[in-house]
């Protein structure tokens, strides 16, 4: 062997476990995405077991106010749905945009519901009402930690995967930029729904 193949080989080898190296790192970015999706998904799942039952006891005061009862209804199954389609793919950006429209839904239905409360007295004093929407609020305050950490580590792993030369391992092996998990479009909607009792 020549010194000009030595050096021809050692180069080969040391793109080669550079290569190696750098695919592994974003495999690695990439699992902390599903592992942080998983946090919000938790807590996404306390919430929608939450509102069936914010439902039921606002039905029995809210009986002229069917309408909402039923887009809250609608507003739920839209984001459960959407829940389970983006946990199994957490890392894609349509996925994660039909979440985060659906979820966005669910949060206008119930910050209406509950904004029915002050025309409903009885509604207003009921002590399981308040108690769930509590645990709403504590909630959406948890889904904000998660979500941050998701977004957290999404940028991670789009700056790795975007950044040359580990753009060539990247885009080689199919590795695409993860999306953020926004909450809302505006800033009206961005407020988490306020819940006054």
């Amino acid at each position: 062997m020549s010194l000009t193949q030595g050096v021809a080989l050692i180069v080969a080898l040391v793109a080669i476990g550079w290569a190696i190296a750098t695919y592994n790192r974003l495999v690695q970015s990439r699992n902390r995405i599903a592992n942080a999706f998983g946090q919000i998904d938790v807590q996404l799942k306390r919430r929608h077991d939450l509102v069936p039952n914010l439902v039921e006891v606002a039905r029995k005061y809210l009986a002229h106010e069917s309408q909402t009862l039923e887009a809250v209804a609608r507003a739920r199954a839209s984001a459960v749905t959407a829940a389970e389609t983006a946990r199994g793919r957490p890392a894609d950006a349509g996925a994660i945009g039909a979440l985060a429209v659906a979820e966005q839904g669910l949060a206008g239905s119930l910050g209406r519901l509950l904004a029915l409360q002050e025309s409903y007295p009885e509604l207003k004093a009921d002590q399981t009402l308040k108690r769930l929407s509590e645990e709403l609020t504590s909630t959406e305050n948890r889904v904000g930690f998660a979500r941050q950490a998701y977004n957290d580590d999404v940028l991670s792993f789009n700056d790795e995967a975007t950044q040359f030369p580990a753009l060539i391992v990247a885009r080689l092996a199919g590795f695409a930029p993860a999306a953020m998990l926004q909450s809302t479009h505006s800033d009206a909607e961005r407020a988490a729904p306020r819940v006054q009792l």
